[in-house]
């Protein structure tokens, strides 16, 4: 068979699906032109999920005839010069508009600013329709209808209306957080209106806009700097979680990015903070000079590669767990809110009720006799973290109503234990509830994590070496990290040019099934080129022992213990939270007390 040149319609709808897989990605392409076109306000119309339509507006610098004619041709492209080592551009391959004119009906009419007239292009199926004068304002306007109406297999493969303008608004809205000085308006027949008005340099006044306003009580900011990397952006605190990983956005170079890596590190910085099945709330932006990372690695342009992936890794995942050590330890504001609601199912507003007869026992007038008293002056220790055995005393154990120094204290100051698990604290504007568990088994797992990493970790001798078989290039990746692997009390050597010998195991684990973890191991450092997998089930081991350790639900304390368990949550990092990701307080300020009662 003879090799003959594709056409160049064919060319570009073969590429079109690569760079077009859907609406959401024409709209990506759109934005991404106008962002590099210096538009500081961009509109998005849609009708039927962005297949019967999809308008990008934009105010940036436009184009002439010149300009508009080369556009629509593959590799025309205002933002490359002769390398890809120095990309400070969205776009830069040349392919999204030729793409999309060659599978829908597309037309642009544009106009520079010192221009006193436009001009408008149509393609219809990768034919040039027309070019012609055209009545325009400063800026370009993109419309693309009838998307994939040439190639209509490809409308099989996409999803419903509503799932395809959803992701369409997810494109936005990551589009929105990297650029906060622009103004985005995204309208249509087939949404209500989403606007998103310019914040300037208000990063985080973007974030909530796009988040919820809840986020900005519950982020912790981000700053730090490893050889030529920087990393800012905010980190959720770990009680601040949400049931899949839509909410963790991630830019490189001001580029809205979903690598693997990037979600990896975000994933191991949060490790024993949140549940299974929960995911962190997190926006992060890296900066780094272009030749250090590709991003020419997909014509989509949502992937990267990193030149050295192991020190961004390693920068997220530090930065991360500093923040959250420094801050982390406070719940979530939306635990006040979410316990309001438990108290109040369905309840809507406050309407004084009829006054009835009180009994003798009822009467508010009557005071409470507390039946014992705790001690006043809370204490600095919690005697190693060691718990006393249970003692008979009631179900509600009341301070006395002397005053007590909670100032000083950010979780206050212990005033009664209830059912013999919940530490009721006063704080200097409000109360906070302690789980007594949740919160010991978390101290117990930081004391325990800390001896984890401060000296080379105990061993234990196999009396017959493990021989595992495995590829050469794994047995390769795993005897770099041999060194580090034996801090952690695994000793292994070669064994010929496929197989490990496992000569020691760490004694904190047991019995161990070698063979799943040298293989678990080679699969992760072929992925990361990191070790930690040992190190994380380490920390699995540690919390389990934390958790059988840790003081047990139904244990009375005495008033010192209390208070001496509160100070130390102060000071640990990530005591907001148990090693399972629960909260292990709620603080509820006077002003939410007030509210149950009508007050407010």
């Amino acid at each position: 068979m003879a090799i003959r040149q594709l056409s160049e319609t064919l060319i570009n709808q073969i590429a079109a699906g690569e760079v077009i897989e859907r609406p959401a990605s024409a709209a990506k392409e759109l934005i991404e032109n106008a962002l590099d076109a210096g538009a500081t306000r961009i509109e998005i119309a849609t009708s039927g999920g962005g297949k019967a339509l999809l308008r990008v507006s934009d105010n940036g610098s436009g184009m002439d005839a010149a300009d508009l004619e080369l556009a629509v041709r593959r590799h025309c492209t205002s933002k490359l010069s002769d390398t890809l080592e120095d990309i400070r551009t969205l776009g830069f391959r040349g392919e999204a508009l030729p793409s999309i004119g060659s599978v829908a009906r597309l037309s642009i009419a544009s106009r520079r600013r010192d221009s006193a007239g436009g001009h408008e292009i149509a393609v219809i199926a990768g034919k040039i329709a027309h070019m012609r004068p055209a009545a325009a304002n400063p800026g370009t306007i993109v419309e693309v209808r009838d998307l994939f109406f040439a190639t209509p297999a490809r409308l099989k493969f996409l999803k419903t209306e509503k799932a395809e303008a959803g992701a369409i608004t997810e494109i936005v809205k990551r589009m929105a957080i990297a650029f906060p000085a622009v103004r985005f308006v995204l309208s249509g027949s087939d949404r209500a209106t989403l606007e998103f008005p310019a914040t300037g340099d208000d990063h985080l006044a973007r974030m909530a806009q796009v988040l919820g306003k809840e986020f900005r009580d519950n982020a912790i900011a981000l700053d730090a700097v490893r050889e030529e990397i920087a990393l800012t952006g905010f980190a959720g605190v770990p009680t601040f979680n949400r049931g899949n990983s839509a909410h963790q956005y991630a830019f490189v170079n001001g580029r809205p990015v979903q690598d693997k890596l990037i979600l990896s590190a975000i994933r191991g910085a949060y490790a024993e903070t949140i549940p299974s099945g929960r995911y962190p709330v997190a926006v992060l932006s890296i900066t780094l000079d272009p030749a250090l990372v590709d991003v020419n690695v997909h014509p989509a342009k949502s992937d990267v590669r990193f030149r050295d992936p192991g020190l961004v890794r390693g920068l997220i995942v530090g930065a991360v767990r500093e923040a959250l050590a420094r801050d982390g330890s406070r719940a979530a504001t939306t635990g006040a809110s979410d316990m309001l609601r438990a108290f109040r199912p369905g309840f809507q507003s406050y309407a004084p009720r009829p006054q009835t007869a009180w009994s003798a026992e009822t009467s508010p007038s009557r005071p409470y006799q507390p039946t014992t008293g705790l001690s006043e002056r809370p204490q600095a220790s919690f005697d190693g973290l060691s718990m006393p055995t249970a003692r008979a005393e009631p179900q509600f154990s009341p301070q006395p109503a002397a005053p007590e120094p909670t100032a000083r204290y950010p979780l206050g100051a212990a005033r009664a234990q209830i059912h013999a698990n919940y530490i009721v604290a006063q704080t200097e504007d409000g109360l906070v509830i302690v789980d007594q568990h949740a919160a010991h088994e978390r101290l117990v797992f930081e004391a325990m994590r800390k001896a984890l990493h401060s000296k080379r970790l105990a061993s234990q001798v196999l009396l017959i070496p493990e021989i595992i078989d495995i590829p050469e290039e794994d047995c390769d990746r795993l005897m770099q990290h041999a060194a580090e692997l034996s801090e952690l009390g695994l000793s292994i050597e070669r064994f010929g040019p496929g197989a490990i010998a496992v000569r020691e195991t760490p004694a904190m684990l047991g019995e161990v099934d070698a063979h799943g973890l040298i293989r678990q191991l080679a699969d992760e450092i072929a992925e990361w080129d990191t070790a930690s997998g040992l190190s994380a089930k380490l920390e699995y081991v540690a919390a389990t022992m934390a958790c059988h350790g840790s003081v047990r639900s139904g244990r009375r304390l005495r008033p010192e213990e209390m208070n001496a368990l509160l100070r130390e949550m102060e000071v640990t990092p990530g005591s907001g939270q148990c090693n399972h990701g629960r909260p292990t307080y709620i603080e509820l300020k006077l002003s939410d007390i007030e509210r149950l009662f009508g007050r407010s």
